[in-house]
């Protein structure tokens, strides 16, 4: 009898195809991330972007500042009403679970395709800020980035 090996994602793999189900939570009209943070292969906390609790949301309201005013992806975000997911999964998370974890990004845009995950300036600062020791970010091509937000130090984020 032939014996099949069980193909199975590693970690990362696992866990940003968790990321990107978390991002089918978003809501935004333009694009919708998923942030999942782990410490010993274990979910400590999750985030999508979207608006503050008890606020109306762009899928309530029906439309996006950002996108009618076709401002540029990276661009302009205090006229944006949502919050990123990495804020929401590390506002969710206890300082004991954010040192020394992993977080992973992964997004979509309009046209719900795969697009680069990599976190803004602001939310760097965020990771950097809170100990998360390692980013995992989908790069919009079926694949993904690994890094040490440690090197965002020398970039001055």
């Amino acid at each position: 009898m032939k014996q099949h090996k069980r193909l199975r994602p590693n970690w990362d793999e696992y866990f940003i195809g968790i990321a990107k189900a978390v991002s089918t939570r978003a809501t935004c009209l333009r694009r919708k991330y998923g942030a999942v943070i782990t410490k010993d292969n274990i979910i400590v906390s999750t985030g999508y972007n979207g608006a503050p609790s008890g606020m109306k949301d762009c899928l309530e309201v029906g439309k996006c500042t950002r996108k009618e005013l076709q401002i540029p992806h990276g661009e302009r975000y205090e006229l944006c009403h949502s919050i990123h997911a990495e804020a929401n999964a590390i506002i969710r998370a206890s300082v004991y679970e954010l040192r020394d974890s992993t977080i992973y990004i992964s997004g979509t845009d309009d046209d719900n395709n795969e697009c680069s995950s990599e976190p803004c300036m602001m939310c760097k600062r965020m990771i950097l800020n809170s100990r998360i020791a390692r980013v995992v970010y989908s790069n919009g091509k079926k694949g993904f980035v690994i890094v040490n937000p440690k090197k965002w130090l020398k970039e001055r984020v």
